[in-house]
């Protein structure tokens, strides 16, 4: 009787190679090519659901490269696709990355990114990944839902308890993402999404880039797509869209500058003196001729201290008076204060504004506070008023310069007495300033 032969070892499956290592254990493989018609169809399902940012899409120039872990963007809208991760992922999630890479672009994650690494000196790997979470947290929950599904492991600000809605940098400044950069350490979308290069990316001289020029054109055509059907987008793209070309402004330097305008403009402050003759009267003989003095000018600030203007606000107020008194040469008593809600109070010299007392809390009508201001002696060459908007105005320009420094408030703002209402804008004879 024989004896059974001994079984056979089971020889273990050997792992699967790389994407694009081009060999496996039993020696090499084909190249895995891309996918174009696989990827280029996602890219119109991303324009079926999300038209908005047809523009953009098509803007892209796709460019294969194996070493690439997924698909990432450089600042010059290039698009690297790694053709293993175009096979194996379906096409309606490749059109959630579609969607969202070309967002990175569209938000200027690549300046931005810059910006906040040399202003903070944040450089390195390390830093390079916390802008890039940051930056998947300001875009990722705008994009997925209403034909694009999420993916699984998509980066959202709740990993950290973080609120949605947030700029990549304010996610910056709150959370340090050291959590988050072991499980994190593949995530890698380009210097599209952080402003640092990558050595697979063509860089500025390198073939099918788009010019400074190119850029801009393709983010006004969006903004302007987005303004123009309002409601076909969410709120996170409409904010972008009216704040694309006209950023926020630095209103504490803006505020300053009016008023420093206002008071340095000509005609105020001015008047005629025998003290220094003109040296015109050489030409009228036996004629004295008055020169043209300059005197420093005066300031009245009206506050809109009624109910609807809150503490917080009102607080605000007092550090701009401080302000202003600081553009007209620090000489606090050339500029007074009035407090006015439905009635102007007196007009109070300036002494300390942070121990000013404000006195309101009822409606809002700043007429009486501009007339308080032009009845008082002498009379201001200049009235900054700091208000919330929701005020009638004089009929009439006041005869001196007129600054509105406006509390920002919803476009459409309601009354408990008529829901109607909508307050009138400042007139069209005032420098108006955004506050905050």
């Amino acid at each position: 009787m024989s004896r059974p032969a001994p079984p056979r070892p089971v020889r273990p499956t050997p792992p699967e190679p790389p994407p694009g290592s081009g060999g496996s254990a039993d020696g090499p493989v084909p190249v895995l090519p891309l996918d174009w018609e696989k990827l280029l169809t996602a890219r119109l399902h991303a324009v079926k659901v999300r038209p908005y940012l047809a523009d953009a899409l098509f803007a892209l120039h796709v460019v294969e490269d194996r070493s690439v872990p997924t698909m990432a963007v450089d600042a010059h809208w290039r698009c690297y696709a790694s053709p293993a991760f175009v096979a194996r992922t379906p096409v309606e999630e490749l059109a959630g990355v579609w969607v969202h890479e070309v967002s990175h672009l569209l938000r200027d994650h690549h300046g931005r990114g810059e910006r906040y690494a040399r202003e903070h000196e944040a450089y390195g790997a390390g830093e390079r990944l916390r802008r890039n979470i940051a930056a998947d947290f300001e875009i990722n929950d705008d994009i997925y839902g209403d034909g694009l599904p999420m993916p699984t492991g998509v980066v959202l600000p709740k990993m950290l308890r973080l609120p949605e809605g947030l700029l990549m940098e304010e996610y910056l400044r709150t959370a340090s993402m050291s959590g988050l950069a072991a499980e994190l350490a593949w995530l890698d979308c380009g210097s599209g999404a952080d402003g640092q290069e990558r050595p697979w990316e063509l860089g500025a001289d390198g073939a099918h880039g788009l010019s400074r020029q190119q850029r801009d054109a393709v983010r006004f055509r969006v903004a302007e797509g987005i303004k123009g059907k309002p409601g076909s987008a969410p709120e996170g793209w409409r904010r972008w869209a009216e704040e694309a070309f006209h950023p926020p402004q630095p209103w504490r330097k803006l505020l300053g500058a009016a008023v420093r305008s206002a008071v340095g403009a000509p005609g105020v402050g001015e008047n005629h003196s025998y003290r220094r003759p003109s040296r015109r009267s050489a030409g009228v003989p036996g004629v004295l001729l008055p020169s043209l003095r300059r005197t420093p000018p005066r300031v009245c600030v009206v506050i809109d201290a009624s109910g609807s203007v809150s503490d917080a606000e009102l607080g605000s107020a007092l550090l701009e008076v401080a302000a202003i008194s600081r553009a007209v040469g620090g000489r606090r008593d050339l500029v007074s204060v009035i407090s006015c809600d439905a009635a102007a109070r007196v007009a109070v010299p300036l002494c300390r504004a942070e121990s000013m007392e404000l006195i309101g809390g009822g409606g809002t009508d700043l007429r009486s506070g501009f007339a308080r201001a032009l009845r008082s002696g002498p009379r201001p060459d200049v009235i900054v008023a700091l208000t919330d908007g929701q005020t009638p105005w004089p009929s009439a320009p006041p005869p001196c310069r007129t600054v509105v420094g406006l509390f920002p408030r919803p476009a459409r703002a309601t009354s408990e007495r008529n829901p109607d209402y909508v307050p009138d804008t400042p007139p069209p004879w005032a420098r108006v300033v955004t506050i905050g």
